[in-house]
């Protein structure tokens, strides 16, 4: 039977979901072909505030990687923006000159921030905060400027302010309401979260409207109605979200305030639908991941032709995602007229809590500095359950809180742990009887609950500990490689050096994987362990490596590429610039940037003249992209300086070509300085040295990053011969015993900097470490040249794509 063609416009969470649950419900129906406007494969959008506090990463909110796609023979077009719909002959164009035919077309265009049409708007330093761009500007901009303000004073702008400050920037909240998240709390609540976030060092000014941005070309600060002005240098527009529809009108689709839809997800035009944040149903577009969920389900089985149940409509809760801030509304949270209030404030322990009712029925509930009921609360709110045979101040009491009973133990198994991605009870504990999940990470993997805000983790946890019983092992709770597997990194390895295990595959199949391709998460880091463990004989998994290594360059956000060629030291020659020159002219370079490691970025690089661009060069690659040593950053030392104490630029040299292209968990910077001014910048480095009278001084850990970390003091030697020793040593150390994609700051404060001292200094471990890595560098070719003098690689990486990255 054919397959009908499906065209979904918009890569992001709401189209993708769908795209999930259809497949769910048929693998074979549907050719599927998704659009979207970013250079990046779908991402949790929900996450981006924590990766702007610096708890994690772009690569670890990455919900489906390339590799999903080509898995499920999904054709992804990023980077390309769809121009026009032709609904009588079903086509859709895009702005490059695509003509893609459907037989079912679903609009997942998402929103825009709205900014405030004000004088200034334009300036340089003025952003919103929706996606990865927004977030990189924002990180960017922290590193030179230091008066954030965020107007908005609702969750998006506090997840913001707070991200700012983690990242030291001085951060005023601009709010036009009386009080925070007015669309969310009472007043009561909205001031204990204001007291809150003020002694964590945020500031607010309430009641304020903006009138213009001040500054020539870069804001300066603000100006409100009232003749008050704000200095600050960096602005964040956090005031709402409008529905992306111009495509929709353009092509005369019936556009409200969204696209309008009806409980089918249907548009008014036949075959096409619309779904997410772009969707209006019934008067109200929803800005939240839960109901974006509740219709992706809904709409996935109606374009299936499966029976389902209509789309009526979503009641929303919201759960702040500040450190050390636990704040919970959902339903009608204010009352009046029909609806009354009970409320419970504990000021000494700062816990406040309110139910709202409607006659019989819990309609509404705000929670703050303690939101474990939420859950249950939301359900009640959901079922419009009656609660007029309980008593009310009941509710508000945790459950089991003197019998000791669990809160999950009592849920019913219709009852929702995961209200984001809509998991309920008998769901997560179906997986533990029959798919025999028995962590968090399992139960992520099997049933996505956790996936998206993981605000449910605790919840998930305990109905693990409820369901197994005497079989719960509180040690088996350790993080897992991830959750395919109920297996730790140690374990992992362990079990790869025993067993003798070659490939991922193998891993997988020998170690019980529960899934059988492993996820994004998992597949790098075997690949990495299994090269680790077996340098020799292993041979490379390109496929299971991240974009940009596996096309040794960088991919920038125009699907372009950026192209960094080694110069040991930062040391370079006339005829290297010239080659550099030469090329960026011939090749249409768009920018030249010298790089913080001393090098020379090459950006604007199309895909496919990567290998003509190296062969040009000739020069080795700078693995700018690399989980491996980057750069090794020298200042010019006793040559030229009059401070300089010792010759940094060939210890510099030297290290950079004894370390060069040997796999480590995550990236790793070196610099050497020739006199404590350290010019280098080795005391942020993860492995600094430092010219002293009559040797050198050795530091490691360090981070120059979102996360600041000063390099502690390994040792002090005094020939730069023992320099690479150590060096050498540490850096295997970190190799065997590293998580991937765990930096040496992280590593180091893990392990214990004694602990790694008392390895390191130890002769005869120094001295393994040193063999077992120079084993590891015999086998790693210049990959630049390995790909130039391979017509299969060339094909295979630069001429054959199904994913368009």
């Amino acid at each position: 039977m054919e397959k009908k063609k499906l065209v979904l416009v918009g890569n992001g969470m709401a189209g993708v979901k769908t795209i999930e649950e259809i497949l769910n419900v048929s693998k074979e129906k549907f050719e599927i072909t998704i659009i979207g406007d970013e250079p990046y494969p779908n991402y949790n959008r929900i996450q981006l505030s924590k990766v702007l506090q610096g708890d994690t990463t772009l690569e670890d909110i990455t919900l489906n990687d390339w590799a999903w796609y080509q898995e499920n023979d999904i054709q992804l077009y990023t980077n390309e923006e769809v121009t026009k719909i032709d609904s009588d002959k079903q086509l859709v164009m895009t702005r490059s000159g695509l003509k893609l035919p459907y037989d079912e077309l679903i609009l997942a265009t998402g929103s825009r921030p709205f900014i405030l049409p004000i004088p200034g708007a334009d300036k340089e330093g003025v952003t919103g905060f929706r996606n990865i761009q927004d977030t990189d500007a924002m990180l960017k901009a922290s590193k030179t400027y230091r008066k954030a303000a965020v107007i908005g004073g609702g969750l998006l702008g506090l997840e913001a302010a707070r991200g700012l400050l983690n990242l030291g920037m001085d951060v005023t909240v601009v709010h036009l309401g009386e009080s925070l998240m007015d669309r969310q709390l009472d007043q009561t609540a909205a001031n204990l979260l204001k007291e809150e976030l003020e002694r964590q060092g945020m500031k607010f000014l309430l009641k304020k409207n903006t009138k213009k941005i001040l500054g020539k070309k870069r804001v300066e600060g603000l100006r409100f109605t009232d003749g008050e002005e704000l200095a600050c240098d960096f602005v964040i527009m956090a005031v709402g979200i409008k529905p992306n529809v111009e495509l929709a009108i353009e092509s005369g689709i019936h556009v409200n305030r969204g696209i309008v839809v009806n409980n089918y997800l249907q548009t008014d035009i036949p075959h096409i639908y619309a779904v997410g944040e772009c969707a209006e149903h019934n008067g109200v577009a929803y800005g939240l991941v839960a109901p974006l969920f509740e219709q992706a389900k809904v709409l996935a089985n109606a374009i299936c032709d499966v029976e389902t149940a209509p789309y009526n409509g979503s009641i929303v809760s919201t759960q702040l995602k500040v450190s050390g801030v636990e704040v919970f509304s959902a339903g009608e949270y204010i009352e009046g007229g029909e609806k009354k209030a009970l409320r419970v404030f504990d000021d000494q322990d700062g816990v406040y809590k309110k139910l709202v009712f409607n006659g019989k029925k819990l309609v509404g509930a705000v929670l703050f500095g303690d939101s474990r009921d939420s859950n249950r609360l939301l359900s009640l709110i959901k079922k419009q359950a009656d609660v007029s045979d309980t008593t009310k101040v009941s509710i508000l009491q945790p459950i089991g809180g003197e019998t000791g009973e669990s809160l999950v133990a009592s849920m019913s198994a219709d009852e929702i742990i995961c209200g984001c991605n809509g998991v309920s009870k008998g769901t997560i504990v179906q997986a533990i009887h029959e798919k025999g999940c028995t962590t968090v990470d399992g139960i992520k993997s099997c049933t996505s609950a956790t996936r998206s805000c993981g605000g449910c983790k605790s919840l998930v946890s305990e109905l693990l500990e409820v369901t197994l019983g005497d079989n719960f092992d509180a040690s088996a709770q350790k993080e897992t490689l991830c959750g395919c597997t109920t297996l730790s990194r140690d374990e992992v390895v362990e079990e790869i050096r025993e067993k003798h295990l070659m490939t991922t595959r193998e891993v997988m199949h020998v170690l019980g994987w529960n899934t059988s391709d492993g996820c994004s998460k998992c597949r790098p880091a075997l690949n990495y362990y299994i090269g680790m463990v077996h340098p020799l004989e292993y041979e490379d998994e390109n496929e299971s490596r991240f974009v940009n290594e596996r096309l040794h360059a960088n991919i920038q956000k125009d699907g372009s590429f950026g192209v960094v060629p080694r110069m040991y030291g930062g040391v370079t020659t006339p005829e290297q610039l010239r080659k550099i020159a030469d090329v960026a002219e011939k090749y249409n370079a768009r920018l030249l940037k010298v790089t913080g490691g001393q090098r020379i970025d090459i950006f604007g690089i199309e895909k496919q003249d990567l290998p003509k661009v190296w062969e040009e060069l000739d020069m080795p690659s700078g693995y700018a992209y690399g989980k491996t040593l980057r750069t090794v950053k020298t200042c010019v030392g006793e040559t030229f300086c009059r401070f300089g104490t010792q010759d940094s630029m060939s210890l510099g040299i030297a290290l950079e070509k004894k370390l060069e292209r040997v796999g480590t968990p995550h990236k790793f910077k070196m610099a050497v300085s020739a006199c404590p001014r350290n010019c280098a910048e080795s005391g942020i480095k993860d492995f600094g040295v430092v010219g002293v009278d009559g040797g050198w001084e050795m530091y490691v850990g360090g981070n120059g990053g979102t996360h600041l970390r000063a390099a502690d003091l390994l040792g002090k030697v005094k020939t730069a011969e023992e320099v690479i020793e150590y060096a050498c040593a540490y850096f295997q150390y970190y190799r065997e015993t590293g998580i991937y994609m765990e930096r040496t700051s992280k590593w180091l404060e893990r392990m214990g900097l004694e602990n790694i001292k008392a390895v390191i200094e130890n002769p005869k471990e120094r001295r393994e470490l040193y063999a077992r890595l120079d084993l590891a560098l015999k086998v790693h070719e210049e990959p630049w040249k390995k790909i130039i003098n391979s017509d299969k690689l060339r094909t295979e990486l630069f001429e054959k794509v199904v994913v368009q990255q």
